[in-house]
């Protein structure tokens, strides 16, 4: 039976979509599974996870068309420190674009991660308007492709899977614009503000 280590790789990962996506997979998964999230001074502790994993699932989400930077100092560890056993790497990235084509290039660099330090490559789950569509009517979309995600990692019949809202671009512009505005409301934010590129804690003077 498979043995998944679920990663979350986002740099906020509490209070991160990730962790959602990951629960949703833990939930659809016959075989055993362990949750860890990336943080600054536990890669030791990632390393040592590693061993006696069948499987390792990369969950994350796209940041400057990449991955993001505290989960690429955790891959470089597991290049230096490499299991005696190298589980399947497999990849459930959602970003905010409505493509879920965005991920491509992340996914690649996963690939190319793979193929440099001998690990297996497995499955992927591309998910596009990952921010929001968790917490619409199309949230079942995505538990339909977590659960075909989950069931290929188990079988070891490797899949590329996709999934995003089916609208039209238009309308997931209106509605992204409305739910980032209300988001920003709720956190004492402008939408003339938000449309600055004023740096995140500054004062508007600069200071």
């Amino acid at each position: 039976m498979a043995e998944i280590l679920i990663l979350n790789g986002s740099p906020r990962a509490p209070r991160s979509n990730s962790k959602r996506y990951a629960e949703l997979f833990s939930e659809s998964c016959r075989g055993q599974t362990r949750y860890l999230a990336v943080g600054r001074d536990n890669h030791q502790e990632l390393c040592g996870a590693l061993e006696g994993c069948t499987d390792l699932l990369l969950v994350f989400p796209l940041y400057a068309d990449g991955i993001p930077v505290p989960l690429l100092h955790a891959l470089k560890a597991f290049e230096e420190q490499p299991p005696k056993r190298r589980p399947t790497v497999s990849v459930l990235i959602n970003c905010g674009f409505y493509e879920s084509e965005q991920n491509d290039a992340a996914v690649d660099m996963v690939r190319q991660f793979c193929r440099q330090a001998g690990f297996p490559f497995g499955s992927v789950l591309e998910i596009g308007s990952g921010e929001a569509i968790l917490d619409t009517p199309f949230r079942a979309l995505v538990r339909g492709k977590i659960k075909k995600l989950a069931r290929a990692i188990e079988t070891g019949k490797h899949s590329a899977l996709r999934v995003t809202m089916p609208i039209s671009r238009g309308m997931f512009v209106k509605a992204s614009t409305k739910y980032w505005i209300r988001y920003g409301a709720k956190n004492g934010v402008t939408a003339e503000q938000m449309a600055t590129m004023q740096i995140e804690g500054s004062a508007p003077n600069g200071k």
